[in-house]
């Protein structure tokens, strides 16, 4: 059974998920307001102010933390160390040695330790990791992420962590390798020494070339992934509502020894009408029941967060290589 720990805009689809699959015990958030929210929509999960008594309870196994990224690590490491498995929303720290410290953990007590990189259990990528595999595309030579929005301006973490971790997860996914070097130049325009617009520029040991841009400084909302093949191109538009997911069949051609573009009509894909989130919830359960290692374990998220360092530090000088 689990305790979903966070029931803020997030974490409220979590509790719905987890309920609906019959595996919703208990519920946890510092907000009496909130808690009565949910003791009218769940009457039966048992409600608590605190992680400690939610680890009281023998009968939840597993924790959801879906708080705020300031608290990922110590929850995560709390109730690590009580014994239960973690599902922790992304990014699962802010700090490469915390998530070093937490992939540990669990492998010490056995236990699943799971993160929140929700657009790797979507339909429209899934069926995108399935064209890059059968080389659909080509060889893959070019990737960029626009993840933009007037939106919710956090003052704990930049953009960058807050962002940034869902277009690396899909593209470190894709390529099946991690950056060997990133540059990464931003503005802090809201709150000094927190960037709200970052671009991270990166270069990967296939030699394929990527860019995240992450902002929440824009005037509409932007969230598209664009994958350049030596065959085909593909995007994965997730704030349409309809063709989430084109195939640009071609690219470029010789002719003469001149390149010229070969881009034919785009086709829309269809794909299997899941919910991301239903889909990660169930991978959650599934892993715990039958002892199998999560695609988005604690060893992505580590890799994620070493990605993030990397890219920070590269903002903290100013731009220069890392």
């Amino acid at each position: 059974m689990v305790g979903v720990v966070g029931t803020g805009n997030w974490g409220r689809n979590h509790v719905r998920n987890f309920a609906e699959l019959g595996a919703l015990r208990a519920i946890c958030d510092i907000s009496e307001t909130a808690l009565a929210r949910c003791r009218e929509a769940y009457p039966e999960v048992r409600t608590y102010t605190d992680l400690g008594g939610v680890l009281g309870d023998p009968e939840i196994t597993a924790i959801v933390l879906a708080t705020p990224a300031r608290h990922h690590y110590s929850g995560a490491r709390t109730a690590l160390q009580a014994g239960r498995h973690v599902l922790v929303e992304k990014p699962m720290t802010l700090s490469v040695e915390e998530a070093d410290e937490l992939t540990g953990l669990a492998r010490q007590h056995g236990l699943v330790l799971m993160v929140g990189h929700i657009l790797e259990y979507h339909p429209a990528f899934v069926k995108l990791k399935e064209w890059v595999a059968d080389g659909r595309l080509g060889k893959l030579v070019y990737l960029y992420s626009h993840r933009l929005d007037l939106g919710r301006i956090l003052q704990e973490e930049n953009v960058l962590w807050s962002l940034a971790p869902h277009d690396l997860s899909m593209m470190l996914r894709l390529l099946g390798c991690a950056p060997d070097s990133v540059q990464a130049t931003g503005s802090a325009s809201i709150t000094p020494g927190i960037e709200d617009s970052v671009t991270a520029s990166l270069s990967f040991p296939n030699g394929v070339r990527a860019h995240v841009f992450v902002s929440w400084l824009h005037p509409f909302k932007e969230q598209r992934l664009v994958v350049i093949g030596t065959q085909g191109m593909a995007v994965f538009d997730d704030v349409v509502e309809e063709g989430k997911l084109k195939l640009y069949p071609g690219g470029v051609r010789w002719e003469n020894d001149v390149p010229v573009p070969a881009a034919g009509e785009p086709e829309v894909v269809p794909y299997d009408s899941v919910e991301p989130l239903r889909a990660e919830c169930q991978h959650f359960i599934s892993c715990i029941r039958n002892g199998q290692r999560p695609l988005t374990d604690g060893l992505r998220g580590l890799e994620i967060a070493r990605v993030l360092d990397a890219c920070q530090h590269s903002l903290d000088a100013d731009g220069a290589p890392a």
